[in-house]
């Protein structure tokens, strides 16, 4: 007789019925958890449900799509033929599987697809006819609103995005019952994993105030200021919008001019210091930098009021006052990051505009200023999508953190949102102590007046490169700032898409040195020097098309980070002995990273 090992089905069998049926009970007990807490802040009065009004949203937007293939029945059975005719190919091919002949599969997934990739997906002829029949299913529905006529670009680019995200949600790999893993794990564990997965749930559930918050990292690995931005300094002043920091140095001569550092208030300061290896501020500090960085309050309904112009005024030109208190210097080399760097490329202006001349350099960390190709955030900006958000902000005077993380994270759904549902949930594992993962969960809130200038300004009007923005009274024009500026795009990033970013470099009036980093929109910028994974492109002009300027450029190895060191230090290599933080005149508050980057949303 075969052994067990030589039947594959056998390992889809309860082993143990009383002890599945003893965990599964456990499991509709954790279910009640999860249910009790996702209810009570509703009938506490401390959470609404907002999903019917963002599903309606997506009905109709797909309903255009719908409307074009059904007005014609020609078109209406060209689109269900071309389906069956996918599902009848998989079908044949599959019959000739069962008959025992080679046959190679209808319906493939994309090589960088880490869905499909335990084996039984190609082995198993159910798993696999199963992978099929989602692979031609998805394939087709992305395709019908690809080639859906009379939709204006947003409409499209709507559709587009949350085809991509049904498509996304409903893969064989997200169900117990459709993924062979899963299965097995619930086989083999008597059902022990979803015990697990649903307390977990159910712990998320509430963490996240009725909505589910997926933990994408151990809790209690990571604790700000212990493990995480750990670069010694102090925090030398701060007010209601910010914290400024200056780090102690580590060298015996510093660069004579201070640098800035203006990280985004979308996301914390401290993805630039996420531990000693990877930290860029430590890395600058190094290289004879005197460092000061701006970390933004996580805001309450106290900065409801506060706006862009709040920002610029109390957050970039107040950290300039200071650096001159601290260090005597009046110039500055700047950095901004994201929306940190359109906030300073906007400051840029004003000061272009107003006759200040502190800041000599600009360096811009995959950062748009132009907004035309700004990826797949715009799905989430219209009129209509707008006053819904600043009615929802009205209540509180803030933009909950969760929902930007959730706009975040449905980028790259499938990285970002349905491996950890999995693994979590489902296989009921903690997921990997990951920093970068810890810091991108570790989501903050948007002051109503800001968020609202920032959407309609950039995102919906694009009015800064078109010389329409006004702020503090003043009209900014980016032709007028003439300083030097480096910006460093990203290659495969989904926030500031490359090609915005090197669109946007052409509206500045100076010298502009544009970069690209292998990989994201994070790793193209925290790209270690010690232990660098991608690489960059240096010295193609800043003219015609990306693809142009990527045909001309040279690909270097390794980061980008020292040839940024060689640019800045040559704009003015003066040195001078090392400062401590707060000089004579300013009294250190408390240590770095102080206090309001541990304030979590």
């Amino acid at each position: 007789m075969p052994g067990e090992g030589d039947n594959p089905l056998l390992q889809y069998i309860i082993k143990n019925p009383e002890a599945f049926a003893h965990n599964l009970a456990r499991a509709v007990e954790q279910a009640g958890r999860a249910a009790a807490a996702y209810m009570k802040p509703r009938e506490e009065g401390k959470a609404r449900d907002e999903l019917a009004d963002e599903l309606a949203h997506v009905f109709k937007t797909l309903a255009q799509v719908g409307d074009y293939w059904m007005r014609d029945p020609q078109r209406a059975v060209e689109a269900q033929t071309k389906l069956w005719t996918g599902y009848m190919e998989i079908w044949n091919r599959s019959l000739k599987r069962m008959a025992g002949e080679a046959a190679e599969p209808a319906f493939k997934p994309d090589p960088r697809d880490k869905r499909f990739q335990d084996p039984e997906w190609n082995e198993n002829r159910f798993f696999d006819l199963l992978k099929q029949m989602y692979l031609a299913t998805s394939q087709w529905a992305e395709e019908i609103v690809d080639r859906a006529e009379g939709l204006d670009e947003h409409t499209r680019h709507k559709a587009e995005f949350f085809m991509r995200q049904i498509t996304s949600a409903l893969a064989p790999s997200n169900f117990l019952l459709t993924n062979p893993e899963l299965l097995r794990e619930t086989m083999s564990s008597h059902g022990e994993n979803l015990v697990r997965g649903l307390r977990m749930m159910a712990e998320d559930i509430a963490a996240g105030g009725g909505d589910l918050r997926i933990r994408q990292a151990s809790p209690g690995t990571f604790k700000v200021g212990e493990n995480l931005a750990t670069t010694p300094g102090k925090v030398v002043y701060q007010n209601e919008v910010c914290q400024v920091l200056q780090y102690e140095p580590s060298t015996e001569t510093v660069l004579k001019r201070p640098l800035l550092i203006v990280p985004p208030w979308i996301n914390k300061f401290y993805i630039l210091d996420l531990n000693p290896e990877k930290s860029f501020i430590r890395w600058a500090v190094s290289q004879g930098h005197t460092v000061f960085v701006i970390s933004w309050v996580n805001p309450d309904q106290r900065q409801s009021e506060k706006s862009f112009e709040h920002y610029m005024r109390e957050g970039i030109l107040t950290a300039l006052d200071v650096i001159e208190q601290a260090t005597g210097e009046r110039q500055a080399n700047t950095i901004g990051y994201c929306v940190g760097g359109t906030l300073l490329s906007v400051t840029l202006a004003y000061c272009a505009a107003v006759g200040d001349d502190r800041i000599k350099s600009a360096t811009l960390f995959t950062t748009q200023v132009d907004f035309k190709y700004a990826g797949d955030l715009k799905v989430f900006v219209d009129e209509e999508q707008i006053r819904v958000i600043e009615e929802r902000m009205k209540e509180k005077g803030y933009l909950e953190g969760k929902k930007m993380a959730s706009a975040f994270n449905m980028l790259r759904s499938n990285d970002l949102i349905w491996p950890y549902f999995i693994n979590n949930y489902m296989k009921g594992k903690e997921p990997f102590p990951f920093d970068l993962l810890y810091w991108n969960s570790d989501s903050t809130r948007m002051p109503a007046a800001n968020h609202s200038y920032y959407l309609r300004n950039c995102y919906l009007d694009n009015k800064l490169t078109r010389g329409e923005m006004e702020l503090a009274g003043m009209k900014l024009d980016l032709k007028k700032v003439k300083i030097p500026v480096y910006n460093l795009a990203a290659r495969e990033d989904h926030i500031a898409p490359a090609r915005s970013v090197f669109e946007g470099s052409k509206y500045f009036g100076g010298p502009v040195q544009y970069v690209l980093a292998g990989s994201g929109h994070i790793a193209g910028v925290v790209n270690p020097a010690s232990k660098p994974k991608y690489q960059y492109w240096t010295d193609g002009p800043v003219k015609g098309t990306l693809e142009e300027w990527i045909a001309k450029a040279t690909e270097n190895p390794g980061t980008w980070w020292p040839h940024w060191q060689t640019w800045v230090s040559g704009l003015a290599p003066e040195t001078v002995k090392a400062r401590k933080p707060g000089g004579r005149k300013l009294k250190p508050i408390e240590d770095a990273p102080g206090s309001y980057v541990k304030v979590r949303a």
